[in-house]
């Protein structure tokens, strides 16, 4: 699995899970700080939030443009240094605690333009940097492979993230420490990058120059044309889903403050213990080694998987019988799933392509929209008969909202199912997306086309807002949850039916 990959993969990869880490602990908690903090109703946080994450995707397109003039690594160095003083900016009242409401609030706007910039000059590059180093011909057969690889790596460090807001959080009793850690992350993050530059160096190529140091082949007009349309079929389809998966940091953040117990007993206090996951994911990693590696190798691996497997037994048996569970930690099971299944999803693939049966890109990608759909399936099963948002008691500033009474909340494996589903449809779609964007990208247009599709996923992000609108206007909860399962069926049925056209422009 990791094996004939250029060493570059691996210092871009490790360079972005740090961003990433950084990240996803600030946005772990950026919904409950925002109605905590300045007691905001749903709709006015999910409005904040939706612009906010719009802004961080939408950005890459100006940043891809930027790229293809000044050079790639120009822009993901200065893409980092513009995000570490945008989340300086935003954990501010952690280290001056007598800033005011209403300054708090102007300082939180000037962080999350700066954090959105940063990011629209570091995230898209980045992975054209990945996707270059792939046009060499010894790789190309391995690029879909290594964008997951790539995309697992994200997750390690969006795993991590909900714990450490939490812990930030509990420590110190203030959001803005939970975002202080995106400040240490990204000092890490851009060492790696600085330190390995010359295992990247030569991916560093935009429309004047390719990796021979020789003019880029030029394709047809028509080509172009058809390529070009392609991609933004499938950016108008990817838009859904992600108003969809990015639901997880809104209302279904919502869901689990409001409507999930706060406690859990049993088995199901270990997907609750970030170390658990971790001994998790090294039994996964070290089994499918241990039917992968041979000699010496293979033994290495059976005593890695029974360390982990002993490790993973006493942290479990050495736990409290009843685990109190704060809403943000919810959003860990996504990427832990993502990092679990990356191997499954791509010893499938690989056993499907030496039988030449591995599915289109563009079919995974419709695939992936079907499994979103079932996913909130689920929830709106669990559902069923709850009390209205509009019914709850309502948000009072300075105050930890109440939700529903302990007794007629529901189990957190409900949303965890969600979770799980939602993954399957994750790695169908969004990694074989960035893939997809890479392969077919004309040269010229390389940096402008991965902003595109970071446009599409923004257009998605602001439309999360819409959700979170009509969180409190009295409609059943299920219901809610019903509009994106018919919008995710929609874009279902029409990636289905282009799919040959999309399928001609790859080839």
């Amino acid at each position: 699995m990791f094996k004939n990959h250029p060493k570059g993969l691996y210092a871009l990869a490790l360079a972005n899970t740090g961003e990433r880490f950084g990240y996803y602990t600030m946005l772990a908690i950026f919904m409950l700080y925002l109605q905590a903090k300045f007691g905001f109703s749903a709709a006015w946080a999910g409005q904040i939030y939706s612009i906010f994450i719009a802004g961080v995707y939408f950005m890459p397109f100006v940043g891809g443009i930027l790229a293809d003039k000044f050079g790639f690594n120009k822009m993901v160095t200065s893409g980092i240094v513009v995000m570490f003083f945008g989340y300086l900016l935003l954990s501010m009242p952690f280290f001056l605690p007598i800033i005011t409401i209403g300054t708090e609030k102007f300082t939180m706007f000037a962080a999350l333009t700066l954090i959105a910039v940063g990011t629209g000059l570091f995230k898209g590059n980045l992975q054209v940097l990945v996707g270059n180093l792939y046009d060499a011909p010894e790789y190309q057969n391995q690029r879909d492979n290594g964008f997951s690889l790539f995309y697992m790596a994200i997750n390690i460090g969006a795993m991590f993230a909900p714990t450490a807001a939490n812990k930030m959080v509990a420590h110190f009793g203030t959001y803005n420490a939970g975002f202080a850690v995106a400040c240490v992350s990204l000092i890490i993050s851009i060492a790696i990058f600085l330190v390995f530059r010359p295992w990247y160096r030569h991916a560093d190529v935009s429309s004047k120059k390719s990796l021979a140091n020789s003019p880029v082949v030029e394709i047809s007009a028509m080509q172009i044309k058809q390529r070009i349309t392609a991609l933004l079929l499938v950016f108008a389809v990817v838009i859904f889903f992600w108003m969809s998966f990015h639901q997880n940091g809104a209302t279904m953040t919502l869901f689990a403050r409001d409507y999930t117990q706060h406690s859990v007993f049993g088995l199901n206090r270990i997907g609750f213990n970030i170390w658990n996951l971790v001994a998790i994911v090294v039994a996964v990693y070290s089994l499918f080694s241990i039917f992968q590696s041979k000699g010496k190798g293979r033994w290495i691996s059976l005593l890695v998987f029974v360390a982990a497997t002993a490790g993973l037994f006493f942290s479990y048996s050495g736990e409290l019988a009843e685990i109190k569970i704060a809403p943000e930690l919810f959003q860990q099971f996504n990427p832990f799933f993502v990092v679990c299944l990356t191997p499954v999803s791509m010893a499938i693939f690989a056993a499907l392509a030496r039988r030449k049966k591995e599915p289109s890109t563009p079919l995974k990608i419709g695939l992936g929209m079907l499994v979103a759909a079932v996913g909130f399936v689920v929830l709106a099963f669990a559902s069923f008969g709850m009390a209205s948002p509009a019914d709850l008691p309502p948000i009072i500033q300075g105050q930890e909202p109440v939700g529903l009474a302990e007794n007629l909340r529901v189990s957190p494996n409900w949303l965890i199912s969600t979770y799980l589903i939602l993954t399957f449809g994750e790695l169908l779609l969004s990694p074989m997306g960035i893939s997809f964007v890479s392969k077919v990208a004309p040269p010229k247009y390389k940096g402008m086309m991965m902003g595109c599709w970071f446009a599409a996923t923004a257009t998605g992000n602001y439309l999360v807002s819409v959700i979170a609108g009509i969180w409190e206007s009295g409609m059943p909860l299920w219901a809610i949850w019903g509009i994106l399962i018919v919008c995710c069926l929609i874009s279902a049925l029409f990636i289905f039916s282009i799919l040959k056209r999309l399928e001609k422009a790859t080839q």
